[in-house]
């Protein structure tokens, strides 16, 4: 009997698989679609930091992606406890206890012993200060802020670490490298090894020492933290692992004076660290950032991810890009005012010479209004976006191209219109020879 052997996808399938992950919208994208890495370019994560990166508020994204990565292998470890046959019970006693008196958002992973465990889905906000005797109170959870904004500790509230004279942005951009396991505790990437079987995460934003984005490098300098982060698959994730990532998160994000200290509520502020002096690990550790992390994808949604659509749906130009169009287009129409005078007052023959006036119009009509709108047609018509400054990339949402399809028609109407005003004013004037 002959076996089928199974071949291997040949490249147009595994194209099609890659592009399966994407959603076909007919619509503007939502900010849990782009964070989820379900979006093309230019509305993708790797703009979205970008655009993040351009207004100095990508502390924030990285903050979000960073709790994502630590909640990930929260699960992860709680899927490898139910796996091998053990249950939270025996091996974190102290975190099902607190699962049951302030509630857990991984309770559907517990299995907790306990009749009323459908009511551990709306965890209480921990308190830092939390010891193993004292249940934590109720804080306010991120979602029931009215207005989130985002900020850091030098942005648009100060915080109190301020006298220490101390500016906690840093000017360099070191994004921290986050994993993508996903809920069964499973890595997503197409990773490779560097030679210590840990796999070197390729799907977040990073900047090479000469300064020069890409959407797949890595971060080639030297980390300040030696704690992994990406916990390789191959064993399974012990509690040390969690402890080392929330430690990490803290010290970046979230000490007085951090690195890249981002801004938070006094409600949500933590201040101390809440590891326990004994080898028990604190029960805190893996809600402890979640409702900073919802308050952040609020802020995001709300403030960020709006003026982010604006710009990369209905536009296709960076700031400086605009800029450049904008005084291109004023030179240019300078150049067609003073080549249009000059006619009349030499009183050229023929009259028909003046339509040569529509060249200097029509380019000056175009930058303008291209910088007007943050659109340029010639962009759109090749499918282009600028991500950076003069760097370009192609657009694949088709919902965005057609948007951006349609503006740029809509533009070269408006140039067209004005253009033919113009020309018609200065051919029919009557000349006159100074």
């Amino acid at each position: 009997m002959n076996e089928k052997t199974e071949q291997p996808p040949t490249t147009k399938e595994q194209r099609r698989l890659s592009g399966s992950r994407y959603l076909k919208l007919s619509r503007l994208p939502t900010l849990q679609e782009v964070l989820d890495r379900r979006t093309r370019p230019p509305l993708d994560l790797f703009c979205f930091y970008i655009f993040l990166q351009r207004e100095s508020a990508e502390d924030a994204l990285d903050f979000w992606l960073d709790v994502q990565q630590h909640e990930n292998m929260c699960k992860a470890y709680f899927k490898d406890i139910k796996k091998s046959g053990r249950s939270i019970e025996e091996e974190w006693p102290e975190f099902a206890q607190y699962a049951r008196t302030n509630g857990s958002h991984f309770a559907p992973l517990l299995s907790l012993s306990n009749d009323h465990h459908h009511h551990y889905s709306q965890p209480q906000s921990p308190n830092p200060n939390f010891g193993s005797d004292s249940p934590s109170p109720r804080a306010n959870q991120g979602a029931e802020f009215d207005s989130p904004t985002l900020g850091t500790a030098t942005g648009r509230e100060r915080r109190d670490t301020e006298s220490h004279g101390q500016n906690a942005r840093s000017t360099a951009f070191s994004p921290t490298p986050s994993s993508n396991i996903n809920e069964l505790g499973q890595n997503t990437n197409n990773n490779t090894n560097n030679g210590s079987g840990i796999p070197q995460n390729r799907d977040r934003p990073s900047m090479t020492p000469s300064g020069r984005m890409s959407l797949r490098g890595k971060f080639a300098g030297e980390r300040k933290s030696k704690a992994p982060t990406v916990i390789a698959r191959d064993r399974a994730i012990e509690k040390a692992a969690l402890v080392e990532g929330a430690e990490r998160i803290y010290l970046r994000y979230l000490l007085p004076g951090a690195e890249r200290e981002i801004y938070l509520p006094p409600s949500l502020r933590i201040h101390n660290f809440p590891i326990s002096t004994s080898q028990d690990v604190s029960p805190l550790i893996p809600d402890l950032y979640h409702a900073q992390k919802v308050y952040i994808f609020k802020a995001l949604e709300q403030d960020a991810f709006p003026r982010f659509l604006r710009a990369k749906a209905f536009g296709n130009l960076t700031p400086l890009g605009s800029f450049v169009r904008l005084i291109l287009g004023l030179v240019c129409l300078w150049g067609g005012f003073v080549l249009a005078f000059s006619l009349i007052f030499l009183d050229w023959k023929p009259k028909l010479t003046r339509l040569w006036t529509i060249l200097p119009f029509i380019f000056a009509t175009n930058l303008l209004l291209s910088s007007y709108y943050s659109l340029s047609p010639l962009l759109a018509l090749f499918n282009r976006s600028e991500t950076t400054p003069f760097r370009l990339i192609k657009v694949k949402e088709p919902y965005v191209r057609k948007l951006l399809t349609i503006r740029a028609l809509w533009i070269e109407l408006v140039c067209i219109l004005i253009t033919a005003i113009l020309v018609v004013i200065f051919t029919v004037v009557p000349g006159h020879r100074l």
